[in-house]
């Protein structure tokens, strides 16, 4: 599952390496583009945690026929959902960007991505949707192949579809949102054939089970989903404090966000692959698992994530030149990269914690958890950082809110499976 998120992340870094090709502006222009972005994977992120719950505990308490049926209804209400969210962000796109600050120029880049770039993440929604299904399964194997096929099929079409061939001029930037979208499209034809195979979906009994699972399923998507649209909300406030700085700042805070979802991919696979088995963990009441899993993953997080975080930190230099070939960006995204990067491994722990929260029975205190790290921690120590009135300011800021919010989500893990109900048995 690593290697998938390390594939799917690693082309969306790519990506923005190909358009910082073009230039500064369009390298700005997609960065106004994320915190919408980030929206809809919020959406679908939460309802995919609630896919792997429902179905996971009822695997693991032995109704594989209602399994089949959850599986049936959250493929129809996910793919609805993603549809309806991508036509208002479509039809919304003028005032929010202005609020967002992009200018005239700007805004006329996006025009011309957005559609595509919204096409894209329907369909990458849909796909995340159906590999949520392999994973409540136990499946982890096909959704990281799979990662690893879309991404390799985006990677040979970007060049092509952004610069062209020959004496075909290409697309620009919208030919990165095209490359993505028929990457995705490719997935969504292949995970088909192989679901074909699979007794995992049901015909039957399909209102019935809507009926008594929406709530359950609510339950657990709604805080999900909120926990998962505060990240964007966070990233709209940003990106709004940091367009008063000025293009080449745009840019570089929008490498550094693909940056930093690459970085997290270790991280990103555990919040996927873990809640599975944590969820049939809760079904079966094997509270003794939950704590040994915990433990381990939290280790793994933490060690990886400053290992990682030392060594890109110590690299900036030469991975800001890598990434941008304007000096001004590149000197702005080495700054980032020396504070956000060690920062990671407290924000892992507070991304793990939210995660298992929601297969642990707990959706509100994970909701509560994600809003406090936003909104409590990262909003305001960037707002004390943007008082500096530079990028380092900001970026020191950031990276005292990852710290704080990962200090709290650890002392909220213990508190909760301190519970005598949820202590290992001795």
């Amino acid at each position: 599952m690593a290697i998938g998120v390390l594939a799917l992340l690693g082309f969306q870094l790519v990506d923005s390496a190909f358009i910082a090709r073009l230039g500064t502006a369009p390298l700005a222009a997609q960065s106004f583009t994320f915190p919408l972005s980030f929206l809809v994977i919020g959406i679908q992120v939460g309802m995919g945690i609630a896919i792997a719950a429902l179905i996971s505990r009822a695997l693991g308490a032995g109704e594989a026929s209602r399994a089949r049926r959850l599986g049936s209804l959250v493929l129809l209400v996910g793919t609805v959902t993603i549809a309806l969210l991508a036509l208002l962000l479509w039809v919304i796109q003028a005032p929010v960007f202005a609020l967002l600050g992009a200018d005239a120029a700007s805004r006329a880049l996006i025009r011309d991505y957005w559609g595509p770039q919204l096409l894209a993440a329907w369909l990458g929604a849909v796909l995340y949707f159906g590999y949520s299904l392999f994973r409540a399964h136990g499946d982890t194997w096909l959704p990281g192949k799979m990662m690893v096929i879309t991404s390799l099929v985006n990677l040979l079409l970007d060049p092509l579809l952004i610069f062209g061939l020959g004496p075909w001029a290409g697309l620009g930037l919208p030919g990165a949102a095209w490359a993505t979208a028929i990457a995705f499209a490719v997935g969504l034809a292949l995970l088909a054939l192989r679901l074909r195979d699979k007794a995992w979906l049901a015909a039957q009994g399909l209102v019935a089970e809507l009926k008594r699972s929406l709530v359950p399923f609510v339950g657990i998507a709604g805080p999900a989903m909120i926990s998962q649209l505060m990240p964007p909300l966070a990233a709209m406030l940003a990106i709004s404090v940091v367009a008063s700085l000025g293009e080449p700042q745009v840019a570089a805070w929008g490498l550094a966000s693909r940056l930093e979802t690459l970085s997290l991919m270790v991280v990103l696979a555990m919040t996927m692959s873990l809640p599975p088995w944590l969820g049939r963990c809760y079904g079966a009441g094997d509270w003794a698992q939950v704590h040994r899993l915990m433990r381990l993953a939290l280790r793994v997080v933490v060690v990886w994530q400053l290992s990682l975080g030392a060594i890109m930190a110590l690299a900036s230099p030469w991975l800001a030149l890598a990434l941008s070939g304007n000096p001004e960006v590149q000197d702005d995204l080495a700054i980032l990269i020396r504070f956000l990067l060690p920062s990671y491994a407290a924000l892992g722990v507070c991304m793990l914690v939210v995660s298992a929260g929601n297969a642990l029975g707990w959706p509100l205190r994970a909701m509560l958890m994600s809003g406090a790290r936003l909104f409590l921690f990262y909003l305001p120590c960037l707002g004390l950082g943007a008082w500096l009135g530079d990028l380092a300011g900001l970026a020191m800021g950031a990276a005292i809110g990852n710290l704080l919010a990962g200090l709290a989500a650890w002392r909220l893990l213990r508190r909760i499976l301190a519970s005598p109900r949820r202590r290992p048995a001795d």
